[in-house]
């Protein structure tokens, strides 16, 4: 029962990464603007060079010891296999992207960004609640949203206004995009989360045993 509801966690948290990873591709393909924190990746990949995968991998690693100062705990090490993974998902997908979705009109691109927004948002609420080495800067959010006892709403969009003032000093692609995202993508997740988090509570709950339950309450 234990490895059946471990296959469960993994199959869902790459779900998750894999949806995030598409929703960020489609806001870069949109050239409408992205989030603040994707903007200072495409920025830094721009003016200093590397992939916006690369930088997604780097950003991580100084995120990660953040978090850990914040925490007062073990750096998080595993939250580099999400970004790893996170990067390498967001390279692929805009190198598939890059001939078969080049939105010209301005509708098309509103329709490719929005898409985009609210896939974001799907993916990061499907993966995050498995806890399983969440994305440095998801693990932020959640930390800040714990420190000030407020709603992920707060957290989120409080990170999304600091990357803002980040991507302007490197040149990222800042736009209507960029500000539909600081608006709208907390509300958009906080949405998601109260759904998935529920559901994923079920499926993860029905196959977990007992047992495990009760050694996982006891070393708590």
């Amino acid at each position: 029962m234990i490895k059946r509801w471990s296959k469960a966690k993994y199959v869902v948290y790459a779900l998750g990464i894999l949806v995030l990873t598409l929703g960020i591709s489609f806001t870069i393909q949109s050239n409408l603007g992205t989030s603040p924190f994707d903007a200072l990746l495409v920025g830094l990949s721009k003016n200093v060079g590397l992939t916006v995968g690369s930088w997604e991998i780097i950003i991580a690693f100084i995120l990660i010891g953040c978090n850990s100062l914040l925490q007062r705990q073990r750096p998080e090490v595993l939250g580099l296999l999400t970004a790893f993974i996170s990067g390498i998902g967001i390279d692929l997908w805009l190198f598939l992207f890059h001939k078969l979705i080049t939105p010209e009109l301005l509708f098309s691109k509103l329709i490719c960004f929005g898409v985009g927004l609210v896939v974001i948002g799907l993916g990061t609420a499907i993966y995050l609640p498995t806890n399983f080495a969440p994305i440095p800067i998801d693990r932020l959010t959640l930390i800040i949203q714990e420190l000030t006892r407020t709603n992920i709403l707060f957290s989120r969009t409080f990170l999304y206004l600091l990357f803002l003032i980040m991507a302007l000093l490197f040149n990222g692609p800042i736009g209507i995009g960029t500000l539909l995202t600081v608006c709208l993508g907390g509300i958009i997740l906080n949405f998601f989360m109260l759904f998935t988090e529920k559901v994923l509570d079920r499926i993860l709950t029905n196959s977990t045993s007992p047992k495990y339950d009760t050694e996982k309450n006891h070393s708590i």
